[in-house]
């Protein structure tokens, strides 16, 4: 049985103030969690405050980005062992803002994957269609290529060191958000990709949900077969909307 992760992707947002605000009122409700793992992804300046605020609790907590490269003058870059510093597991890469907004294409996205797994840390690798190829009915075509750059760059076995968030990109941000059927037609596209290279990794890998999804949308999303969890933007910044789709995860 895959263990749902609910992860909350922050974004640029939050100031000090207001992320105290919003863990404390995660960790006054974690309790009534039973089964999913729970984790949110600050900012980096952030992250020494979340660490100090989530140590010792069930919570985990990640980067939403990492360099490609380990250290140097890359001024403005944050190297995985930096991460590392921060007792970051996991960090997001490939997400469609970082595709979109700044370049990063698929062998960019394959080698941040290699670099995480490489210093310890579980990728989080975004994928999904914009509205443009939705529409053109290449959306499959467009996930595989995605997660294929990744699986010629590490093996197909490398991806049961992380996990894949679809993520339409039409669905982020926008206030829409795939149906149920929709999405769990593209996780089930995903499995079966990947089944068809190794069956035991497509199994027990982790297929998040990562378009919109909300308080009061994510049980049903989440009660489909292949959808193992959700990466949430703008939910997670309130911490009973977040607690409420962490609930509906078990």
């Amino acid at each position: 049985m895959r263990q749902p992760l609910i992860a909350g992707n922050w974004k640029m947002n939050g100031t000090r103030e207001s992320i105290k605000a919003l863990l404390d009122g995660i960790k006054a409700g974690i309790g009534e969690v039973k089964v999913a793992e729970v984790a949110v992804c600050p900012p980096f300046v952030y992250l020494a405050d979340v660490q100090a605020q989530l140590e010792g609790t069930p919570i985990a907590w990640g980067a939403q980005n990492l360099s490609t490269e380990l250290k140097g003058a890359f001024t403005g870059e944050i190297a995985a062992p930096m991460l590392n510093d921060f007792g970051c597991k996991y960090v997001i890469v490939g997400h469609s803002e970082r595709r979109t907004l700044f370049g990063e294409d698929d062998a960019t996205v394959a080698t941040k994957f290699a670099v995480a797994r490489a210093n310890g840390l579980k990728p989080i690798l975004c994928v999904g269609e914009t509205l443009e190829e939705r529409e053109k009915g290449v959306t499959e075509d467009v996930v595989a290529r995605q997660i294929q750059a990744v699986i010629d760059r590490e093996g197909v076995a490398a991806l049961a060191d992380g996990v894949i968030a679809y993520e339409p990109v039409w669905a982020i941000g926008t206030g829409k958000t795939a149906s149920p059927e929709q999405a769990q037609a593209v996780h089930a596209f995903i499995r079966g990709m990947i089944a068809g290279q190794d069956a035991g990794v497509a199994e027990a890998l982790r297929i998040q949900y990562g378009g919109s999804m909300n308080a009061g949308n994510a049980a049903e999303l989440l009660a489909q077969p292949d959808i193992d969890g959700g990466l949430i933007g703008g939910a997670s910044l309130k911490a009973e909307d977040f607690l409420t789709i962490c609930r509906a995860a078990g």
